[in-house]
């Protein structure tokens, strides 16, 4: 996937990141925390693990690799993203209803949003 800007790509990362994250190396998750989750700069991070700014750079970079890598196989976050859409679109289209209908529904969208919520909570 091609991300157009740094929020884009920050944003990217973290869901991928919440998806593949514990498949990573001890140091790819804690170089892409201190980058993405942190804030850290490239600078920051050579200077906490007494590693050169090139250094962290090309870990951060495999390990973004790593995660695109999981999802061009796996598609968990593509999956995730369809289902939430599909779910918001359950519930708008359910709001329309008339009231006695809705109930139902609505406990069919909460029950596909909690299954939603613990699959994506058992990758983390």
């Amino acid at each position: 996937m091609q991300v157009d800007n740094a929020l884009d790509k920050t944003n990217r990362v973290n869901v991928l990141f919440d998806f593949y994250g514990s498949l990573l190396t001890e140091k790819q998750q804690t170089f892409l925390k201190c980058y993405y989750h942190d804030d850290y700069s490239l600078g920051e991070i050579a200077a906490d693990f007494t590693i050169s700014r090139q250094a962290v750079y090309e870990h951060l970079k495999r390990a973004e690799l790593v995660l695109e890598e999981y999802e061009s196989k796996l598609r968990l976050a593509e999956r995730h993203e369809r289902l939430h859409a599909g779910l918001e679109r359950l519930e708008a289209l359910v709001a329309e209803l008339p009231a006695p209908m809705r109930e139902p529904f609505e406990k069919t969208a909460e029950l596909l949003r909690q299954a939603e919520s613990i699959e994506t909570a058992e990758y983390k």
